[in-house]
């Protein structure tokens, strides 16, 4: 099985999102769907040479769902920045500590961080251990790392062994 279906979960993420791109349960989209969820992961296991574990695969649902609301409330409040006196707005660069060990983790962080509105990772250090942020708006800097701790990297943390 594991040499057939090397990662279910990519699979089905695959299938997933091709229907949902799709729009549509045609019977020819879905073996199509079935076709590119077994064959992308068989032909990319060897770029794959540290597997993400998952520990609480469960938990990815929440956190989709904690990161499409706040992407929401950050789309409503840059826009109400930018439309706004543009004086106001206090851009600066932020350097995040990072406790992830996972590079596949510290990847979905960085994603997470630059898709979120106002925010973007600009940098990682080369020993993985912080990563530089710029952000639109920053009032308090540590406010804003202890947000992105509990608010993404903590989450990740319990998601992926690490």
């Amino acid at each position: 099985m594991n040499r057939w279906l090397p990662q279910p979960l990519l699979s089905l993420s695959l299938l997933v999102v091709w229907l949902l791109l799709g729009n549509t349960l045609a019977l020819g989209q879905i073996l199509l769907g079935l076709c590119i969820a077994l064959a992308l992961p068989l032909f990319t296991v060897r770029f794959w040479p540290d597997r993400p574990r998952l520990r609480r695969p469960l938990k990815i649902l929440t956190y989709i769902l904690v990161l499409l609301w706040d992407i929401t409330l950050a789309n409503l409040t840059v826009a109400r920045l930018i439309l706004g006196p543009t004086a106001r707005l206090r851009p600066a660069f932020i350097r995040l500590p990072l406790d992830l060990c996972n590079d596949f983790a510290i990847v979905v962080l960085t994603s997470t961080i630059s898709l979120t509105p106002g925010t973007v990772s600009a940098d990682i250090s080369p020993d993985r251990r912080s990563l530089l942020i710029h952000a639109l708006d920053v009032e308090d800097p540590e406010q804003i790392v202890a947000h992105l701790k509990r608010r993404y990297e903590q989450p990740l943390q319990e998601i992926f062994e690490c």
